[in-house]
């Protein structure tokens, strides 16, 4: 006797050897000894075990699904007894195993109650399974079709609107998720290197940009709707000309600076700050903007501000206006010790917006040491505001004039043409302005701790820079306190430090207590936003560093050694790793050449040539 059974999803045929209760030992048609349930038996039969279940399949084939579940009862309903019915006939073995085999494979049609017991599936049920394999089908249709394009080296329309998604936020449900990854698979390639090899990144700043929007900038760069700001007009005016100093390219113009001569000899130093503060109120629309995007972003080429054009255009320090401003005015005394300080809310007129790259040809330390006898807009207060700066670089303990110069890289992206200029960092012109703004950062931070009003500080300790807001020390720049409050129109933590001023200035409620919890909030936001814009900055710079070596055609550039495999490319922001280096002192200066550059995926890969010299290493202090 021979039995037909199931077992694991799928049915079998043996022959029975001998049999118990509960089970039974059968010779299957491979041969092969088994032991089977019992209730996993569904029929025995006589006919050849051999020919069985071919003959039971060609059967099953020519049952017509939808005619069996016409024929079928609306109540439960036991296999042998559907199988009478569809037969028209006591149905032979055969014929009963055929029907079996259709009611299992078939859980759409009906569905399963017990063992050999079904119960067919309701009519709009059906529909909607039915529906959804056709569907399933289409799809499959066409995904197939789109790798098989893919596959060709074309790109799908539908796939090439969606592709930036697909290749940083992927929705895995997607059909064009799964035609992209599957041609993937298929053509054993990255999906980023797929992408590529299908021309849907022509331009990899555009790639990286894509990533960066739609990570930080889901709903784009715009500002949308927002109430205009409104500008104070009740301001005394001061009676100082303020000059600021930036970059041609500046647009949001944070600070400017003042001299005047006081009577027993001393200086009376202003330092203005830009007030978009005082046009934005608590809960306002600017304000909210500021929440939102916490800070301009910069990046070789272009940035996207933290405030719209017309807001920064109605508070920014422009040449020739009378400008709402926080002023910190600090008397100097003739051995260049600060000896007052005041806080002032106040009009300023700025009479100059001077740009790096004219005052640099006159204000340098050449000509700060061999006076040419050229005559330059506020020369006079440039050349005292350099020695001012150079003591309180002393007072704060970071004056080195033996310390090497560190240089400072600026990238001009034109037309996708990149220019990267070098800078030596603590140059006249830049020491005079961030000394005067550690100064303004310091003492402010001071005057709100004093006040118990609490502001967002930059600390340093233990070479690790972090935010709080509570005074701690920055050992890195040598102050007690450092609170970021020069750049409000760049900074969302400098707007609320202003807010915290404006406060102390004129005697009223801060609009953050100690402990608030929405302070908090922001400096978490602020901390974690800011630091991902950098990133961001240091990604397209690193891209723009490779794209300048095939642009320039270097292909043997020198490097000056730091530590381990470490090395700092000469001439460029750039540090590599390079396997295999000899013994080498720091500051060692090496040959390399330039083995293989893949802009795509940010690498670069350099071979060790020789060593050329040694040049002594300028250390590098943590940022303010």
């Amino acid at each position: 006797m021979n039995v037909f059974y199931e077992e694991s999803g799928s049915f079998k045929v043996g022959s029975i050897v001998s049999r118990s209760d509960a089970s039974l030992q059968v010779d299957t048609q491979h041969g092969k000894r088994a032991k089977i349930k019992s209730s996993n038996v569904f029929l025995e039969f006589t006919s050849s075990l051999a020919d069985f279940l071919p003959s039971v399949e060609k059967l099953t084939q020519d049952i017509d699904l939808d005619f069996l579940w016409e024929c079928s009862p609306d109540d439960e309903f036991g296999h042998d007894e559907l199988a009478a019915d569809y037969w028209g006939h006591t149905p032979s073995s055969l014929e009963s195993a055929a029907i079996i085999m259709r009611l299992f494979g078939a859980p759409m049609y009906f569905y399963k109650k017990g063992k050999g017991r079904y119960k067919k599936a309701p009519e709009e049920a059906l529909k909607a399974a039915l529906a959804g394999v056709e569907r399933k089908k289409r799809e499959q249709e066409q995904i197939d079709a789109w790798v098989a394009e893919l596959k060709t080296g074309a790109l799908p329309e539908a796939i090439r609107s969606q592709l930036m998604t697909l290749l940083w936020k992927p929705d895995k449900n997607t059909l064009e998720f799964k035609a992209f990854d599957q041609a993937a698979r298929e053509l054993s390639q990255s999906p980023l290197k797929l992408a590529q090899a299908v021309g849907g990144i022509p331009s990899v700043p555009d790639y990286l940009m894509a990533g960066f929007l739609m990570e930080y900038f889901p709903k784009g760069t715009g500002f949308g709707k927002y109430a205009a700001p409104a500008l104070p007009d009740d301001l005394p005016l001061s009676a100082v000309r303020a000059f600021s100093i930036d970059d041609a390219n500046t647009t949001e113009i944070d600070d400017a600076l003042s001299v005047e001569v006081l009577p027993d000899g001393g200086r009376r130093v202003g330092i203005h700050i830009a007030a978009p503060t005082l046009g934005a109120a608590s809960g306002s629309d600017i304000e909210k903007l500021v929440w939102s995007r916490l800070s301009t972003v910069y990046f070789p080429g272009d940035k996207i501000t933290m405030l719209p054009d017309d807001v920064v255009d109605a508070f920014t320090l422009k040449e020739g206006h009378d400008c709402p401003a926080f002023s910190l005015y600090v008397d100097v005394n003739a051995d260049f010790e600060p000896v007052a300080y005041e806080s002032r809310i106040e009009r300023v007129h700025v009479a100059a917006n001077l740009r790096h790259a004219e005052l640099e040809q006159q204000f340098n330390e050449d000509t700060l040491l061999n006076d040419p006898g050229v005559d330059y807009p506020f020369k006079q207060e440039l050349i005292w505001l350099w020695h001012f700066a150079n003591a309180l670089e002393k007072r704060r303990g970071k004056y080195d004039p033996t310390r090497p110069v560190q240089m400072d890289y600026n990238f001009n992206v034109v037309d996708g043409k990149v220019a990267i200029t070098l800078r030596k960092r603590g140059a006249p012109m830049d020491k005079l302005v961030s000394e005067l703004m550690i100064l303004a950062n310091s003492e402010w931070g001071r005057m709100l701790a004093e006040a118990d009003i609490p502001a967002m500080y930059r600390a340093q300790s233990m070479g690790k820079v972090r935010m709080t807001t509570r005074p701690e020390p920055h050992i890195g720049l040598g102050v007690a306190q450092y609170a970021w409050a020069t750049s409000p129109l760049r900074r969302a933590t400098d707007f609320i430090n202003q807010r915290q001023l404006e406060a102390m200035i004129r005697g009223e409620k801060p609009v953050f207590t100690q402990g608030d919890a929405m302070m908090f909030a922001l400096l978490r936001d602020f901390d974690a936003t800011y630091s991902a814009y950098l990133s961001f900055q240091d990604r397209m710079e690193h891209f723009w560093c490779l794209r300048w070596f095939t642009q320039e055609g270097v292909t043997d550039p020198t490097a000056t050694y730091i530590k381990e495999d470490l090395v700092r490319i000469d001439g460029l922001p750039m540090r590599a790793r390079i396997p295999g280096l000899p013994e080498l002192n720091r500051g060692d200066r090496i040959q390399l050449s330039v083995i293989r550059i893949d802009e795509l995926m940010a690498e670069i890969e350099f071979r060790f040539v020789g060593v050329v010299g040694h040049v002594e290493e300028a250390s590098e202090d943590e940022g303010n």
